[in-house]
């Protein structure tokens, strides 16, 4: 139990209350993490409930495979193959779930594991990889990606206006010795970015980019919430925490444009229970974390969380 506490979870009585959980009913959380939104989901769960648990870093699913719960069955697994991963543990996405969740981003445990490479604060390997058993780390996509390349990544995720400088001085320092480290792209981001807002690092912006580009998080978002949708059941909740600007706008379009009805062809002559109807109904407001959350962790400034619930078809 001392590896679950070692992260603090984000929102996690208002994200648990707001998928209204049955007893008998079946989730999926879809970023294990170290478990504090499981853990919380199977307190609220009966005999007959089942929580299947994703997650695409192999010490999340060490640590989700202790639990040693029968309810609970945790799967090696991004989220943005939550159809397959649905398949394998033998659910019927024809019968739907009665809820998801998905708490977007990197956990505390990867931050703070100063091996992983998600950090400057310390010097190590640059991995940055969420899943260790499969792709490219970020040290290898630096020794081979373009000037243009690593300018769009830096620029595009990490909304960084030195972009360009740093790309070029990526490139310049490749050619004598590859970047392996942490410490070494740090240290090479902070003498080319001369200014930065009181209080943040300079290489913050940089590190940040890299990491949603070598875990395609925003590609993954952007595949699990179709899936999401049809996996759920005629008045099944979704919930989804945002810790960046570009993850929750890519949630708030996708739940606006699933909460309003398609459009029916002007001048064509229909009934009212002909008209399209929307698929999702928009559940409060958008929630952020408590200034008291915040003080006690930080890292739960940035937070954004949203739910939708699945319309039935009386309902629609």
């Amino acid at each position: 139990m001392s590896v679950l506490s070692q992260h603090q979870t984000v929102l996690l009585r208002e994200a648990v209350d707001a998928l209204e959980i049955k007893p008998a009913g079946i989730y999926i959380d879809g970023t294990f993490g170290r478990g504090g939104h499981s853990l919380a989901i199977l307190e609220r769960l009966g005999p007959k409930g089942r929580l299947l648990a994703l997650d695409r870093d192999p010490q999340a699913v060490a640590v989700g495979c202790a639990i040693g719960d029968q309810r609970l069955l945790v799967m090696h697994q991004s989220f943005g193959d939550l159809a397959c991963a649905l398949q394998r543990a033998g659910f019927s996405v024809g019968d739907g779930v009665d809820g998801i969740l998905l708490d977007i981003g990197v956990s505390s445990p990867q931050l703070d594991d100063g091996q992983r490479g998600f950090s400057f604060r310390h010097d190590a390997p640059l991995d940055m990889r969420m899943d260790t058993t499969q792709g490219e780390t970020a040290a290898q996509w630096l020794l081979r990606a373009s000037a243009q390349e690593i300018t769009e990544v830096i620029r595009n995720y990490g909304e960084e206006r030195f972009a360009f400088q740093i790309a070029k001085k990526i490139v310049a320092a490749r050619g004598e010795r590859p970047l392996a480290t942490t410490g070494e792209l740090a240290a090479l981001v902070r003498a080319t970015v001369r200014t930065r807002e009181p209080g943040q690092d300079a290489a913050t912006r940089t590190f940040q980019a890299l990491r949603i580009h070598i875990n395609q998080e925003l590609e993954q978002l952007a595949l699990v919430l179709p899936q999401a949708m049809a996996a759920l059941k005629q008045g099944g909740r979704l919930v989804v925490i945002s810790f960046h600007s570009l993850e929750d706008r890519i949630v708030k379009r996708f739940l606006r444009d699933e909460a309003e009805p398609d459009h029916a062809p002007r001048r064509l002559p229909l009934r009212t229970d002909e008209l399209p109807q929307p698929k999702l109904r928009l559940v409060g407001k958008p929630r952020r974390a408590s200034t008291a959350e915040v003080a006690a962790n930080p890292r739960a400034r940035s937070a954004v969380m949203r739910v939708a619930e699945k319309l039935t078809r009386e309902a629609a």
